[in-house]
């Protein structure tokens, strides 16, 4: 994008000459960078729950993959991951203003006006409903509940320090929807592995957040990064062991902890702590890629799981 103005280059966080960005219209690029499209680590984050869950529900019982909720899954979670990041930068653009890596964003940079920002959010939101819709009343219900955890969650960096957690609410969610989608209702696996699902978004989340530790203080916003401190690699292994045993907790109970499950699981386990061992709270570009790796650590339970529910069933 040489020659074009600074405002419409790639911003801090995003990856380094972006195919999606070359290859669309300038006048597209803000909306691509205010749904994170040309960052897609987000929405693999969302989706990632929401493939174990179905691949777990899939395994219970003895069933093929629901190939079609999957590919539900994937447009829901893009489109709904545009959406919350749409109405978070709506929030928190006076923020983001004074924050070097969140500057250059759309709205702080004035390259989006607050107005069409509403009218795009309302169209992704569109467009994530009608994915919805497409699932059984329980599942439809269950969705639009997680409503109210998405709509608090900009808020919760200015009252607490554990708005990671909130985030672990939201993001984690789909780990009750695909077990809901496949059965019309829920039981003990989809919650644990919803527990395990929020362990382990405080955990990256928290190694995301190590980017703005020094903005963050100046401007008194709240994270687990800032509560942790000096024992930030110590936090971030507690909430990983944690969800481990919750998504161990959510394989037994479904009767899923076959031998493919239980080998997705130990490598899931084995990326976990290989981040552990390479965090440095002062590098703030080795936690950016820390974080994008955990869309690695996810593929490899659903692997396990995708593998064990075609074995479960043949």
């Amino acid at each position: 994008m040489t020659g074009e103005p600074q405002g419409e280059q790639a911003l801090p966080d995003s990856v380094a000459d972006q195919w999606l960005l070359r290859a669309t219209p300038a006048a597209w690029r803000p909306y691509i960078e205010l749904a994170r499209l040309d960052r897609p680590i987000g929405w693999w984050l969302l989706l990632l729950p929401c493939w174990w869950s179905s691949a777990l529900a899939s395994v219970a019982a003895h069933a093929p993959l629901h190939l079609w909720h999957l590919a539900l899954f994937f447009i829901g979670a893009v489109a709904m991951r545009g959406a919350g990041t749409t109405y978070n930068d709506l929030v928190d653009r006076d923020i983001d203003a004074n924050v070097a890596r969140t500057q250059s964003r759309p709205l702080p940079s004035g390259r989006v006006s607050p107005r069409n920002a509403r009218l795009f959010l309302v169209a992704q939101a569109l467009i994530g409903l009608v994915v919805l819709l497409c699932f059984n009343w329980f599942t439809v219900a269950l969705g639009l509940s997680s409503l109210l955890i998405v709509a608090i969650y900009p808020f919760m960096k200015r009252v607490t320090y554990w708005p990671q957690a909130v985030l672990g609410l939201a993001f984690g969610f789909g780990a009750l929807m695909g077990w809901a989608a496949a059965f019309g209702t829920l039981a003990s696996p989809p919650v644990f592995l919803y527990l395990g699902a929020i362990a382990w978004t405080i955990g990256y989340d928290t190694i995301y957040a190590l980017q703005d530790l020094s903005d963050d203080m100046v401007l008194g916003v709240k994270s687990t990064a800032r509560l942790f401190g000096a024992h930030v690699k110590a936090g971030v292994a507690a909430c990983y062991i944690v969800s481990l045993i919750g998504i161990a907790l959510a394989l037994i109970f479904a009767a899923a902890m076959g031998p493919i499950a239980a080998l997705g699981l130990i490598a899931m386990a084995v990326h976990l702590f290989w981040q552990i061992w390479r965090l440095d709270a002062g590098d703030p570009a080795l936690a950016l890629r820390l974080f994008r790796s955990n869309r690695d650590a996810g593929l490899l339970l659903f692997a396990g799981l995708a593998g064990e529910a075609l074995r479960s069933f043949f």
